[in-house]
């Protein structure tokens, strides 16, 4: 349905690597949050994903962020994503396409998560 720009980022934490390319797509699929999850899975699989070491390169990585507000805790997943609160590489392009997209858990906005990270 939308597609970011393309956000060029620093890794963090884990190995020496080089930069990330980062954006955030909003799809409109008939598939429940665990179908999506295994078709995600599906496409990093074909795009050379290898796990080796966590955070470390990657061909590709691909984090399900928000699945219509869904709240879920288990072993597989969680929702929305345990993170995207605190990572620019998410918020920036999210703030660019869904500004107003609220937060599940904490009620705030794209833009006002985005605006609460320092520097």
């Amino acid at each position: 349905m939308r597609r970011s720009s393309l956000f060029e980022t620093e890794p963090e934490g884990g190995v020496p690597q080089r930069p990330f390319l980062n954006a955030v797509v909003e799809i409109r699929t008939p598939l429940a949050a665990e179908g999506l999850l295994e078709a995600m899975a599906g496409i990093e699989n074909r795009g050379g994903r290898v796990r080796t070491v966590p955070n470390g390169p990657r061909t590709i990585d691909i984090d399900l962020l928000d699945v219509r507000g869904e709240r879920r805790r288990s072993p597989r997943l969680t929702l929305p994503h345990p993170r995207l609160h605190r990572r620019r590489f998410v918020l920036e392009p999210l703030a660019e396409i869904a500004p107003r997209w609220r937060h599940p858990r904490l009620g705030a906005t794209a833009r006002q998560l985005l605006a609460r990270l320092p520097g």
